[in-house]
């Protein structure tokens, strides 16, 4: 007998029609002889609209008053999912993440899973039962509940299936696996069979929103074997596993980001010191940073050019803005309108002339280049983001990965 986790994300529940859809999948599994744990998320645009409900009372509300309420979306999910499997014929029991023993850190909002206590649901699936548990969420030291972020629900599967031993865990979304870019934006795109987790990390944390980034770094750490699979279609997925032949192909993928904007702090004194002031306040709040360029400013000074999420934008704005007595910036401004453009590749360390090739490509189509950044896998550049989609297919043409 095999324990498999699976995980179905919004969009997949989204009506009644896709909840008993998503209810025959996980009875077949159960039927073949299985265990099944299974992890939701809310359905469709309900976290979105309960966010709207908050904006209906407050434009700052706290973070664990958010946490209390974005959880309310994925209780209904399971509860109604776990009707349509009774329903048709299979035992279930729905789990809110603390009673399915997720505790986590107290940063509400973006929460870290510290652990899991495994009892309950040992106990529920010797019961010979189907185990359905909100994704997303857990308990914090002050019995709070808390909120796991962006792709939080696919860091739940993961961590189940770590936390369970499983044998495989199955993330089902409304893609039939992982291409090698967007198909919505290059027709050209290919599903890939297998994709290494160094490379679905990067492709994931570069804007492919298939897998969630914290998922696949500890699907990584914990050897947990991951199939991306779609809950529409009966087709093969993308298996994320240690791949070790990847000399035969350089570029495994194109990623767009458009959550993504950048800051430029003018002028600072060039002193030792001005950069770790300015990244240890965002540090602290937990911002990362991506792309950096420093540059010669003026008369003895630097400009320090980087880039951040878009949602997190105003909240480092404001971090540096009221450290900028230290900082001693004569300006800091924002760009809000570029986006992320980068290929994934483990083969590209051997292959010299692979960065050449992808701005070339980016010349061609009379597209510049704001930033660079580069890695033994990846190469991104910053650009304008009305040229992102352009940019994305002139690349994938330019790699051939349409005829892989």
């Amino acid at each position: 007998m095999s324990l498999v986790v699976q995980k179905f994300g919004g969009s997949s529940v989204a009506n009644a029609e896709r909840v008993f859809n998503v209810a025959r999948i996980i009875t077949d599994t159960y039927k073949a002889g299985n265990q099944v744990v299974v992890v939701v998320s809310a359905q469709g645009d309900t976290t979105d609209d309960l966010i709207e409900k908050a904006k209906e009372i407050t434009d700052r509300p706290s973070k664990r008053e958010m946490d209390m309420l974005l959880a309310t979306g994925e209780q209904i999910s399971i509860s109604l999912l776990a009707m349509a499997i009774e329903k048709l014929g299979c035992p279930a029991i729905s789990l809110t993440g603390w009673q399915a023993g997720f505790n986590t850190s107290s940063q509400y909002g973006m929460a870290r899973i510290h652990k899991i206590n495994t009892e309950r649901l040992k106990i529920e699936l010797d019961k010979n039962k189907i185990v359905v548990v909100a994704g997303f969420q857990g308990l914090n030291k002050h019995d709070d509940i808390t909120t796991l972020g962006r792709g939080g629900s696919d860091t739940s599967a993961v961590a189940l299936a770590a936390a369970l031993s499983a044998d495989v865990c199955e993330i089902y979304t409304d893609v039939d696996g992982v291409y090698t870019t967007d198909p919505r934006i290059c027709p050209d795109a290919v599903k890939l069979n297998d994709i290494s987790y160094d490379e679905m990390l990067e492709l994931a944390s570069l804007g492919a929103n298939v897998l969630n980034n914290r998922s696949v770094e500890m699907a990584k750490k914990y050897n947990v074997k991951l199939k991306v699979l779609s809950s529409l279609h009966r087709v093969e997925g993308t298996t994320v596993k240690e791949v070790k032949d990847v000399e035969k192909m350089m570029v495994r993928g194109v990623a767009r980001d458009n959550n993504t904007a950048s800051i430029a702090v003018m002028e600072v004194d060039d002193q030792p010191g001005k950069v770790y002031t300015i990244f240890s306040k965002l540090a602290a709040k937990d911002i990362n940073v991506d792309l950096i360029i420093q540059s010669e400013g003026r008369e003895g000074t630097r400009d320090i050019s980087f880039t951040v999420a878009s949602d997190r934008l105003q909240e480092a704005l404001d971090v540096l803005n009221a450290a900028n007595d230290v900082i001693g910036a004569k300006k800091i401004i924002f760009d809000d309108t570029v986006s992320k453009v980068s290929i994934v590749g483990a083969g590209m360390v051997s292959n010299a002339g692979v960065a050449s090739k992808m701005f070339e490509a980016l010349f061609q189509n009379n597209i510049n280049v704001r930033m660079i950044a580069t890695s033994e896998i990846k190469v991104s550049v910053l650009i304008d983001r009305a040229d992102a989609e352009r940019a994305v297919v002139a690349i994938h043409d330019k790699f051939d990965l349409g005829r892989i």
